[in-house]
């Protein structure tokens, strides 16, 4: 770093050490210890329920740590330990985990959507108030509990409630979804990623639930927050970690710079000013290696992505199968300071095999290398996932490379 200019790889390497893709990855089994290091370097995770491969938010852990029990997380967030939970659920960075301690961070967009965070959900919320006072009861009496035990419980049944009301079947998940946007509900999730709504007190504690943080104060302290987890980045990338606007964003940057816990810099490459967290690290080099989830948060925001990476992601999912570039699930990889690779992966749980339908390298990037690194790291995630074998299939120019170096790979036992 020259004065306040960054060259582009200076960046990537902050933004990978912010990530936490330059601490070490534990020697031993990784511990809730380790969990909770990672959380305090990305802050959030977000979420998303397709389990192609695994559901997304496992994956960020399993980039950053190596093979770990995912356990691990689900206790984190939807069991007790002790008397509290470490992450509780809500619309940080579309639904994302997030450390209990920051549940009042976001008081201000529960207020905002006190009437649901969706305009259909609203409309309902809107003509039944009474049935969300009780849906509330109805959970104060049970615990937590789905939709459909709350129709029961109401005795809700083709569209008409015991009470005489004619509350439509599916009226009550969105009264839910509002009461849980709005921050009176949180969530708790069973082994099947079922969602089971609760009190907020009940999850996150009575004291973090009733607690208030001014508007203002709390988009500073998520900002301050967001600009530590990317290590540099233009307000854009800063405003899109937690979801804010601009606006807001800009003008908590603009209070940390005057304060001096933020600096505005340039990046080379980059056509807008960047804000360096203070206390970042530039490290010389990055040697990790990692199958990074579409929804890591170092790529969740795809113009940062390119911007950092020049790599022009989009997940194809809900594209016709004859458009798709790269495949239907397509997960980056990473290998050092740069994304060399991205592969379209699918466990294949009936025949314990983790397929790789297709296997792309980035343009100018050393295939053989990337090949041996990548076939390594996918042996490594079909035994975290129960897998007996990695099969790769033909599509892609990194195919063919990719099965000879899977093919090389000694066997070893997977993790049941």
């Amino acid at each position: 770093m020259t004065g306040d200019s960054l060259s582009a790889p200076q960046a990537r390497r902050i933004a990978l050490a912010a990530q936490g893709f330059v601490d070490k990855r534990p020697v031993s089994v990784p511990t809730m210890t380790h969990l909770k290091r990672v959380l305090g370097r990305t802050r959030l995770i977000q979420m998303d329920s397709v389990n192609v491969v695994v559901r997304a938010h496992y994956l960020p852990m399993f980039a950053r740590l190596g093979p770990y029990d995912r356990r691990l997380l689900a206790r984190a967030a939807w069991q007790p330990i002790g008397k509290r939970r470490f992450l509780a659920e809500y619309w940080a960075h579309e639904a994302a985990l997030i450390p209990v301690d920051d549940w009042p961070l976001f008081g201000w967009r529960m207020d905002e959507f006190a009437g649901g965070r969706w305009k259909y959900t609203r409309e309902v919320m809107a003509r039944n108030t009474r049935l969300a006072d009780d849906v509330v009861a109805v959970i104060d009496e049970l615990g937590p509990s789905m939709p459909r035990t709350i129709e029961s419980a109401l005795g809700i049944v083709r569209g008409r409630g015991k009470t005489g009301s004619w509350w439509e079947r599916g009226e009550v998940k969105h009264v839910c979804e509002a009461l849980f946007a709005a921050g009176r509900l949180s969530a708790v999730r069973d082994e099947n990623f079922s969602r089971f709504y609760d009190r907020s007190e009940r999850v996150v504690g009575p004291g973090v639930a009733g607690e208030r943080i001014a508007r203002d104060d709390a988009q500073r302290l998520l900002v301050a927050r967001a600009a530590a987890a990317l290590g540099v980045g233009t307000v854009t990338d800063i405003a899109d970690y937690y979801r804010m606007t601009r606006t807001d964003t800009q003008r908590a940057l603009d209070e940390a710079v005057d304060e001096g816990t933020i600096t505005q810099v340039s990046v080379d490459g980059w056509d807008a000013p960047a804000y360096l967290a203070a206390g970042v690290r530039t490290p010389r080099s990055v040697t990790m290696s990692a199958i990074l989830s579409p929804f890591d948060p170092l790529v969740f925001f795809r113009p940062r992505a390119l911007r950092l990476f020049d790599f022009h992601y989009r997940i194809e999912i809900y594209t016709p199968a004859h458009k798709r570039v790269h495949g239907y699930y397509v997960h980056p990889y990473l290998l050092g300071d740069d994304i060399v690779a991205r592969v379209d992966l699918k466990a294949d749980r009936a025949a314990s095999v983790l397929r790789v339908p297709a296997a792309h390298l980035e343009p100018g990037r050393p295939g053989a290398v990337v090949a041996e690194r990548l076939a390594a790291d996918l042996t490594t995630m079909a035994h975290w996932l129960g897998l007996d074998a990695v099969r790769v299939g033909p599509a892609g120019d990194l195919a063919a490379r990719l099965s000879r170096a899977v093919g090389r790979r000694p066997p070893s036992r997977p993790v049941r």
